[in-house]
C-alpha cells in the first residue's frame, strides 16, 4: 500500500468549511434542496467517517491528498475486525461525498486524481470477480411460485406482492413504500405512483404502468384488488404484516420482509431459496423482457435504469438462448 502523505490540517477559515455547514446566504435554502434528504444524510455520514479515519491516521482531510483518499478506499474495501468490507456502491458514494466537500470548500477534488480512479477501478474488478449475483425470477419460476401459494389471506398478499414487484420491476424500498393511494385503476391496468425512488432525486414521483394480465392467476391487477378486498384495506400502506392469528397489521412491511417472502415462495415451489433474494423480482423482469426480445428502451422505461450499460448483465443473460446458433444445427 502506498505510504500516506502526512500534512498538517489547515486552519479553519471561511473558505475551508466542512460541507453542509456553508455560511448562511439567500441561496442556502435552495442549495440544501438540491439532493434528496436521504442522500444528504448519507453524504454527511460518509464525510464524518472519512474525517474520523483521517484523524486516526494523522493526515489532513480538507484538503486531502489523493494518496490519502486512495488508501482510505482500500481500507474500506478490505475492512477489519471491527468494520466489514464496504460494497462498491458505498465506496463510490463516499468518494462523491469527499469530492463535494472539497468543491464546497473551494479545493480541487481528489476524486479526479488518476491514482484514486485506478484504485477504485481495481476494487470494482476484484469485487466483480468474487461477487455472487442472485438469480432472477423468470416467468417459469414465478408461475410455479404463484401456484404454490396457499389460498389464504397470507397467500393473497404474497401473490399481489410478487406480481406487482415483478411487473413493476420494483426495488424493495419502492415495493414496501407503496400506499393504496399510489394505485390508480384504469381500463388498461394499474398506474403506480412511486413517491420515493432511488432514481428520483428531485422527489417529483415516478409513474409506472402495470397492464392487465392475460390469465387471472398471474394478473397483477386482479391480485392487488383481491388482496385489498380480502384484507379490508382502504388507505395507508399497501403491503402489511399479518400476525399468526391472521390479523392484518396497520404498519407496512420492511425491505427485509420482501426477501423472506421471495425465498419462502420459491422454496414452496421446489427451488433453491439460497439463489434468490428481494432483488430477484426486479432482475427477473429485466432478464425475462430481454429474453423475449424487448427493445432496451422499453425495458429501461419499466425498470428506471438510466442507460443500457446498467441493463447489460440482464440483457446478456436473457439473450443466451434467443437466436442461438446452436439451435440451427438440428442436434
Amino acid at each position: 500500500m502506498t505510504e500516506l502523505q502526512r500534512i498538517e490540517p489547515p486552519a479553519p477559515d471561511a473558505g475551508a468549511l466542512a460541507p453542509y455547514q456553508h455560511p448562511s446566504m439567500p441561496s442556502q435554502h435552495y442549495a440544501a434542496s438540491a439532493s434528496a434528504p436521504n442522500t444528504r444524510r448519507a453524504y454527511r455520514a460518509d464525510w464524518t467517517a472519512f474525517t474520523a479515519w483521517c484523524e486516526q491516521q494523522g493526515c489532513a482531510h480538507l484538503p486531502a491528498q489523493p494518496a490519502t483518499v486512495a488508501n482510505y478506499l482500500a481500507a474500506c474495501a478490505d475492512g477489519d475486525a471491527d468494520h466489514p468490507p464496504l460494497a462498491v456502491a458505498t465506496l463510490e458514494r463516499r468518494l462523491v461525498a469527499i469530492a463535494r466537500a472539497h468543491e464546497l470548500a473551494g479545493h480541487p477534488s481528489p476524486s479526479k486524481d488518476e491514482w484514486v480512479r485506478t484504485v477504485l477501478k481495481g476494487i470494482r474488478r476484484k469485487r466483480r470477480a468474487a461477487q455472487r449475483r442472485v438469480a432472477p425470477i423468470g416467468v417459469t419460476v414465478l408461475r410455479q411460485a404463484l401456484a404454490a401459494l396457499p389460498e389464504t389471506l397470507l397467500g393473497m398478499r404474497d401473490r399481489a406482492l410478487l406480481l406487482i414487484g415483478f411487473c413493476g420491476a420494483l426495488r424493495r424500498s419502492e415495493l414496501v413504500g407503496l400506499d393504496v393511494s399510489d394505485l390508480q385503476v384504469v381500463p388498461e391496468g394499474l398506474i403506480l405512483t412511486l413517491r420515493r425512488s432511488k432514481t428520483d432525486q428531485e422527489g417529483e414521483g415516478i409513474l409506472k404502468g402495470i397492464p392487465l394480465g392475460a390469465n387471472a392467476p398471474t394478473c397483477p391487477v386482479r391480485a392487488a384488488q383481491a388482496w385489498l378486498k380480502a384484507a379490508g384495506i382502504k388507505e395507508g400502506p399497501l403491503f402489511r404484516p399479518i400476525d399468526r392469528h391472521g390479523t392484518v397489521r396497520s404498519k407496512r412491511l420492511n425491505g427485509s420482509d420482501i426477501a423472506v417472502i421471495v425465498k419462502r415462495s420459491v422454496a414452496a415451489a421446489g427451488f433453491d431459496s439460497d439463489l434468490y433474494s428481494g432483488h430477484s423480482l426486479r432482475a427477473g423482469l429485466a432478464t425475462a423482457a430481454a429474453g423475449a426480445g424487448a427493445p432496451t428502451y422499453t425495458i429501461r422505461r419499466q425498470t428506471g435504469h438510466k442507460t443500457d450499460r446498467m441493463l447489460e448483465i440482464y440483457i446478456r443473460e436473457g439473450s443466451l438462448f434467443r437466436d442461438n446458433v446452436v439451435s440451427l444445427l438440428g442436434l
